[in-house]
């Protein structure tokens, strides 16, 4: 079965499991979304676009 989630689900809830049990403060939480906005507008959000493009087919290729 395959399974299709989006990369803002799944950093959602990477970043509520660590505010949960690593303690990362809520306030670096959101220092790291304001950073995240900043790099989509900036002139390296292609690059990062693309490479997230790569690494998502090539675990989506892996066979088990």
């Amino acid at each position: 079965m395959a399974l299709s989630i989006s990369a803002v689900v799944l950093f959602a809830i990477i970043v509520i499991i660590l505010i949960k049990k690593s303690g990362l403060k809520a306030g670096h939480a959101l220092i790291c979304v304001l950073l995240g906005f900043y790099l989509s507008s900036s002139s390296i959000a292609p690059t990062i676009s693309q490479i997230t493009k790569n690494v998502a087919g090539m675990v989506g290729g892996i066979k088990f």
